[in-house]
This record gives C-alpha cells, structure tokens and sequence, in this order.
C-alpha cells in the first residue's frame, strides 16, 4: 500500500484554475449509487478529504439527488470556502413527473445557475459545467449566456461534460474553456482518439469521472448493488459480459501485487499519469479508508513498460459491453451534434 500523503495541486487548464491533483466525485454521496448515505458522515467525509488530505476540487451537479448533493455540499464547506474549488453542473432538467430533459437555452441556464448558487450557499461557482450538450440549441447560445454568468461574477470558469471535439471547439471560441469533463478510466478510452487531443491543443483541462470504472477497478461485486444503483444498468458489469471482464481483471490485479499498491490505486495512478499535469480524476466514494486509498495512488509511480503491460492487459477491443445504458448514451458526446448558430430561431435575440 503506498504511503499516505497530501494531494499535490496543479493548474486545470490554461485558465489559471488552480485544484487538487486529485478530486472527489461527490454523486454516490446521494444519488445513483444506491440510497443517500447519512448527510452528517458524508459532511465529515468531505471536510476530512479536504483539511487532511489535502484535496480541493468537490465535483456536484444539480442532478445529483437531484438537488440534495449541491445542499450537502453547501454544509460541508462552511467555515471552509477559501480551502475548496466547488465544481457543478446544470442541463438536466426535471419536471413535476421527475423526467429528466437536456436543456442549454439562455433561460435555463440562468435559472439553473441561481438555484445552484442558493443550495450551495456561495456567492460565486468556481467551475460550472454544461452536464449534457443540448441537441436543440447550438452552444454557442448555451456558452453565450454562461459567459454572462462569469462576466457578473457568479461563475469563475466555464467547463464541458461529454461534449464532442467539434463542440468544444464552438464553445472555446465564445468563451475560454477550463475543463471538459469525460468518463476515461483504463475500461474506457475512446476519448483518446480525438477529445484529449482537443483539450490538450486548446489548453483545457481534463477532468476524468468513474476512473475506476465505476467501481469495477475497485473489486465491484453486482451482487452487492441495490435495487436501485444505476450500476445494473452498465452493460460491462452485467452477465456474460461482466465474467468475461473478469478475466481481464485478473491480469491487472497481478500488475498491482507486482507493484505493492491495490487494484484502484494503480487504476488511478494509470489515468494520472497518462493525462499528466492538467488531468484532474474525480473518483467518487463514501467510505474514509477508500479516499484514503485513493489519495495514496498520487504517489504510486509507473514506468513506460509498466503503462503499456496495463494497456495490453486491457485491449479496448477486449472490454465487452458498453460503457453506459444505450438510452444514456444518446445524450452523451458520442451522438451529439449541435444544429448550426444561424437555424436557431432565438439566435438573433439571444445574442444581443
């Protein structure tokens, strides 16, 4: 097991966003993952990530409760606020029947952003996200008007979730863009072929979510979910698929006794060493000795045999099963494709 330490820092982007190497993915805390876990060990948990271990960058989204998380969150850091870099997102739209719709439209947007700002208790987001690209608006009505929320001071710095290389580059030119966020994990790496080059040619951060593979780098067991984790959904954690993953588990899990340091460690160390300074993982998590853990990947040190025996132990091609529910993947970057500025019927109005 390696050593204990405090998370180093490191600019996310060319911005001048200064974060922990290291974050923490906030989700599981109330949502998705099973049912809310106590808010006051989870308020304890994060003050603990953050005046013992040293980590600053807290990752929330409206939708996460949906609302509760960005409460949470709020609690935690009073007393705190100068310590921490509060990340959340807007998009996903909710309505009385609790379905969820993708919303970019300058109303939204603002209306969206004021009531973050009033469950988070803060005057000013550090880091606000577009969660989900909507195909019925072109970004560049969507980053126009959250580039007015920066210019009046309730948003420092603008970030992407799941946007597409041609999308981010949009964005980038209406408002420079901190940090786009991605699931990247050693399961899931199609974001290597042109959304990290994307990022890294135009100075944006890269903000891994579910660098453990949802807790499948981390020994999950689907006999161990609830009813209600969105986990059953994932394809590669599923029957046929999630025995034949198995198997290619048990070779990094000889990698990882090689290397003296657990299975999520060296998980983690992989994404931070191939994403190097400015690639920020958000790993989630409810359980002190976790975090523990995961902070302690910062220290662990691979070489470039070690990187490519990880890589060749888990070939893309290999991995069965997709990364997310088919239904989800529709709203993520792989099928978004924004319609053109000039055939938005608001465009005009919007912009002036």
């Amino acid at each position: 097991m390696a050593l204990l330490q405090q998370v180093p820092r490191t600019k996310l982007g060319s911005q001048g966003l200064e974060v922990s190497r290291l974050g923490l993915g906030c989700m599981g805390m109330s949502s998705f993952y099973g049912p809310a876990r106590p808010e006051e060990e989870m308020v304890e948990l994060i003050r603990y990530a953050v005046e013992q271990l040293g980590v600053t960058l807290l990752d929330t989204s409206d939708t996460y409760g949906p609302f509760t998380n960005e409460v949470l969150i709020g609690k935690a850091i009073k007393g705190i606020r100068d310590k921490v870099q509060i990340a959340t997102k807007f998009a996903l739209h909710i309505d009385k029947d609790g379905n969820r719709t993708v919303r970019g439209d300058p109303e939204y947007v603002r209306a969206a952003c004021e009531a973050s700002l009033k469950r988070l208790d803060v005057e000013q987001i550090d880091l606000y996200y577009q969660h989900r690209v909507d195909t019925k608006v072109p970004i560049e009505i969507t980053v126009g008007e959250m580039k007015k929320l920066v210019e009046e001071g309730k948003v420092k710095y603008l970030g992407l979730s799941e946007a597409s290389p041609s999308e981010i580059r949009r964005a980038h030119a209406v408002h420079p863009i901190t940090a786009v966020q991605l699931e990247w994990s050693l399961w899931v790496r199609d974001v290597e072929e042109s959304v990290i080059p994307t990022c890294r040619e135009l100075g944006i951060g890269v903000v891994p979510y579910s660098p453990l593979g949802r807790g499948f780098l981390a020994g999950l067991k689907p006999e161990n979910l609830t009813e209600n984790d969105f986990r059953k959904t994932v394809p590669f954690v599923q029957g046929e698929n999630f025995e034949k993953n198995k198997l290619l588990l048990e070779q990094v899990s000889k990698i990882a006794e090689k290397k003296k340091c657990s299975l999520s460690q060296l998980a983690l160390a992989w994404v931070l060493q191939k994403g190097g300074n400015g690639t920020v993982p958000i790993p989630g998590t409810t359980k002190k000795a976790n975090l523990e853990a995961n902070v302690g990947a910062v220290s662990v040190k691979l070489s470039e045999e070690e990187m490519h025996e990880l890589e060749s132990a888990i070939p893309p091609e290999a991995v069965s099963g997709q990364r997310s529910h088919p239904t989800y993947m529709t709203q993520s970057w792989l099928y978004s494709h924004t319609p053109p500025l000039s055939s938005w019927k608001g465009a005009a109005a919007a912009q002036t």
